[in-house]
């Protein structure tokens, strides 16, 4: 019996894996955080299959139905939202497991962040724009952020940023980046991201809150910061640069087209 943690994607039924689908129309116990995660995907589950909106389930509810399912030898699917491993609380439920000797699994999926961009066309890592992105939150009702990470001490690296769980908490997110990104730094608020209801919002960090509040978004929102989504001049890619070298190109030679 196992226990597989399947990351449905951001929002779009279609953006589950191939293997986290699998996984659902087979196993007969599917767990999935309901106000999150598509009715399209758990509706794969098999006819007779017990499945469990966890949403108003506490930890040790959730971790009771996968122990009944492990004493009766039955896989089950725990359905989560984008990708597990990003503000998935699937920590706590392994750290149970283990202690209870009963195997597990994670399935990646598609975090909220590539969804947005994907919708949006945009690269997040523009050459001599940004190269790095940073993934983070802000406090607020859930735990305490560490002091080091700081969205005033993440900012000074003028990295592209993806802000989860902050829609309520504006003020602090320009008042934090502005000194660094400049309050005319490209913003992108989007709700809901790949949903049938998606909302884009391009805004700046100077009047991203009247624009939220215009929209009246209260949850279920991420926060894009960063020049790489305005119009940025950036160079090509060396990547595919005809006199950039690297293993399996030479400089100056073209490669025959297959079957030549």
């Amino acid at each position: 019996m196992t226990v597989y943690f399947i990351g449905a994607g951001p929002g779009a039924a279609d953006l589950i894996t191939v293997r986290g689908l699998r996984l659902i129309e087979t196993c007969p116990v599917c767990l999935y955080a309901g106000s999150l995660v598509p009715a399209e995907i758990v509706a794969a589950a098999p006819a007779d299959a017990l499945v469990m909106d966890t949403a108003p389930m506490h930890l040790d509810l959730i971790v009771d139905e996968m122990e009944k399912a492990a004493r009766a030898g039955k896989d089950v699917a725990r359905v989560h939202s984008g990708d597990p491993s990003i503000y998935g609380a699937i920590a706590e439920q392994m750290r149970r497991l283990d202690t209870l000797d009963i195997d597990y699994e994670v399935v990646p999926g598609v975090p909220a962040f590539a969804g947005v961009a994907a919708k949006l066309k945009t690269e997040l890592t523009l050459p001599e724009i940004a190269q790095t992105v940073i993934i983070t939150r802000t406090a607020m009702k859930a735990s305490a952020m560490p002091d080091r990470e700081s969205l005033d001490i993440l900012g000074r690296s003028g990295a592209t940023l993806a802000i989860h769980l902050s829609i309520r908490n504006l003020d602090h997110v320009r008042n934090a980046l502005a000194p660094h990104y400049g309050e005319d730094c490209p913003v992108v608020v989007a709700y809901r991201a790949t949903w049938p209801d998606e909302l884009y919002i391009r805004t700046t960090l100077a009047d991203m809150k009247r624009e939220v509040r215009k929209a009246k978004l209260t949850r279920t929102a991420l926060i894009m910061v960063g020049r790489v989504f305005g119009d940025a001049d950036y160079r090509d890619s060396a990547l595919y640069d005809a006199d950039h070298t690297h293993v399996l190109r030479n400089a100056g030679k073209k490669k025959k087209p297959v079957g030549a």
